[in-house]
């Protein structure tokens, strides 16, 4: 039995997917209810401003590269130094609201030249009132925060770049 439920549940998750990229939207949360303690709340997401930003840099210089050939190279070097591309870039497993402190008045967990270990929480990211703390992947020191206190963040969106 749990099985099926489970196989439904990718179809369903599919299915939502789908939806979203059809519609051309940019987030979908649905909660399916199975009994009294069984339910599955899914939240379906995508960086639009990641992906709308691409085409749009490489179809913008085309029609301009005809008539100016300088212009095609910005855009080039605007995504080569993007911080989603570094190696040490921890993302945000959520959509959110970003806290760099546990409350307002103490300490960040974290700024620049913070050596951090495995698991430390370097940030929250608050999601439907709950806040989830996210740890540092592996060991290293902060060199960039790329976020700020109280800024929304979308799924996927750098937050911190550790090395």
């Amino acid at each position: 039995m749990a099985k099926k439920t489970h196989d439904s549940d990718v179809e369903f998750i599919q299915a939502l997917a789908e939806l979203l990229r059809e519609n051309d939207l940019t987030e979908l949360q649905v909660k399916r209810d199975y009994g009294e303690a069984d339910s599955l709340n899914v939240r379906v997401s995508r960086q639009t401003q990641m992906v709308a930003a691409a085409p749009a840099a490489v179809a913008a210089p085309a029609p301009v590269a005809a008539a100016a050939p300088a212009a095609a190279p910005a855009p080039l070097a605007e995504a080569s130094d993007d911080p989603a591309n570094h190696p040490g870039a921890v993302t945000s497993p959520m959509v959110g609201t970003i806290y760099m402190q546990a409350e307002p008045g103490a300490p960040s967990f974290v700024s620049v030249g913070t050596q951090v270990k495995e698991g430390d929480t370097l940030l929250i990211v608050e999601a439907m009132k709950t806040m989830n703390h996210i740890p540092a992947p592996r060991a290293g020191t902060v060199k960039r925060i790329l976020v700020e206190d109280g800024a929304p963040v979308e799924y996927g969106a750098p937050l911190v770049i550790l090395e």
